[in-house]
């Protein structure tokens, strides 16, 4: 594989990514490694266009050949194919990417995203799937907004809510503009009759008092039927006007954990009813917000489970308890 020039810097430069102590007006620095040219061009475009100082552009060789050239402040990696020696160089660049700070955006593939995923569990990266270049660059974006500023506030919970929303619909419109592929749909579900879930009573206490304590989960069929009613509006009305990935995702995860089987990235993904880029942002806000867990599997490293917080389970079984049983499609 053929690489592009590196654009080489004093190594003290380095240091600002790893202390966050940069002086004033200096750009943010990045790297980008990728295999394909056309994509090295593109990223290098954008990077520039957002004011970056672009310090090493290479191919996929100088993370697999273990060069320990420093990473700068953000760091693309573009990884369609997902074999066992680039996996391994994702994982040591992680780990790097969680000691110095840096950010990384890594592109990959549906095929190879279980596999990505599962190595990029430290440094909070973002991960895009068969990114178009609007994906790219509401990514580049997205991490840029984390860095420190003094002109900058903590966003509230509400204030990311909205942030996200307006993302995703950023990316709709361009995806229209540039004419993108049909977005993925959740397969269908197999309706099935809804069971109550009974509110759990602990033992009479003194005095006869009885006590109330955390409700059940739901019968997963009755969430499974309501996981099949929202999919079905999208048979008579444009997909795009019921847009609500977090919530689908936490039905699924509720009928998963009502189950006792295990949820993958690629499979909540599906399950969101938006396309994998989408779907990874709103895993990786709930992961920070507690409400999501990533589970590792205990046999395959590089495999992740996505599961329910026990205070998020909580919630959910609360939720069905207050609106009753006999709800229809929520």
């Amino acid at each position: 594989m053929s690489s592009q020039a590196v654009v080489s810097r004093q190594p003290q430069d380095w240091s600002y990514a790893a202390t966050g102590d940069r002086p004033a007006g200096l750009p943010l620095s990045l790297s980008i490694y990728a295999d394909r040219s056309r994509i090295r061009g593109i990223l290098n475009e954008d990077a520039q266009a957002a004011g970056l100082r672009v310090s090493v552009v290479s191919d996929l060789d100088a993370l697999i050949g273990g060069d320990a050239r420093p990473l700068g402040d953000v760091v693309l990696v573009d990884c369609p194919i997902a074999d066992g020696v680039t996996l391994a160089a994702l994982t040591r660049l992680d780990q790097r990417a969680a000691q110095t700070g840096a950010k990384l955006i890594v592109s990959t593939t549906v095929e190879a995203l279980e596999d990505v995923f599962g190595c990029l569990d430290q440094s909070g990266a973002q991960i895009l799937v068969d990114p178009d270049r609007a994906d790219r660059v509401i990514a580049l974006g997205h991490v840029l907004a984390q860095f420190p500023s003094a002109r900058l506030r903590e966003l509230s919970e509400d204030e990311r809510h909205l942030l996200m929303r307006l993302t995703e619909q950023v990316g709709q419109i361009a995806g229209r503009i540039e004419r993108l592929a049909p977005e993925r749909r959740a397969p269908d579900a197999a309706p099935a009759s809804a069971a109550k879930p009974d509110r759990v009573l602990s033992p009479p206490q003194e005095g006869g008092a009885m006590r109330l304590t955390k409700p059940a989960l739901p019968d997963p069929r009755l969430v499974r039927r309501i996981i099949r009613h929202r999919q079905l509006r999208a048979r008579h009305f444009d997909g795009q006007l019921f847009g609500d990935p977090a919530w689908d995702m936490l039905l699924d995860l509720t009928a998963a954990r009502a189950e006792h089987r295990r949820v993958s990235v690629t499979s909540l993904c599906i399950a969101s009813g938006v396309p994998p880029t989408t779907a990874l942002r709103w895993i990786g806000q709930m992961v920070e917000q507690g409400q999501f867990v990533r589970v590792g599997d205990q046999t395959d490293r590089r495999r992740a489970f996505i599961e329910l917080s026990d205070n998020c389970a909580d919630a959910m079984a609360r939720y069905f308890v207050e609106v009753g049983t006999t709800a229809g499609p929520i």
